[in-house]
C-alpha cells in the first residue's frame, strides 16, 4: 500500500519560512515523479513544484525564487522549503507521487499552511 504523509504545514507571519516534509512508502518514492499541489479556499488544486526521480525541478511562476523542492532518496522524502511566504500563499499544501512506469498518482492527506499579516 503507498502512503504519502505530509507534515510541517502552520500558521505564520508574511515573510516568515515553513519547510513542509512528506514521507512516502519505500514502494514508490523511487520510481516517481514527486510533487507538491495546493488548494486554496474556492480555488482549483495547483501544481506549486515538482522533482523528477533525478532531481530536476519545475516551479510554478508564483513561487519561483521563494519556494525549493528537494528529495532525500535514502529517507523516502520530499520537501518543500518555503521562504518569504506571502497572503497568497494560504492553502492546503498536498503531496503527490506519480508513478513514471504507469502514471498512477498517490496523494498525501493534506496539510495546512495559513499566512497571516
Amino acid at each position: 500500500q503507498v502512503q504519502l504523509v505530509e507534515s510541517g504545514g502552520g500558521l505564520v507571519q508574511t515573510g516568515e519560512s515553513l519547510r513542509l516534509s512528506c514521507a512516502a512508502s519505500r514502494s514508490i518514492f523511487s520510481i516517481a515523479t514527486m510533487g507538491w499541489y495546493r488548494q486554496a479556499p474556492g480555488k482549483q488544486r495547483e501544481l506549486v513544484a515538482r522533482i523528477t526521480v533525478d532531481s530536476s525541478t519545475n516551479y510554478a511562476d508564483s513561487v519561483k525564487g521563494r519556494f525549493t523542492i528537494s528529495r532525500d532518496n535514502a529517507e523516502n522524502t520530499v520537501y518543500l522549503q518555503m521562504n518569504s511566504l506571502k497572503l497568497e500563499d494560504t492553502a492546503v499544501y498536498y503531496c503527490s507521487g506519480s508513478n513514471i512506469y504507469n502514471r498512477a498518482t498517490y496523494w498525501g492527506q493534506g496539510t495546512q499552511v495559513t499566512v497571516s499579516s
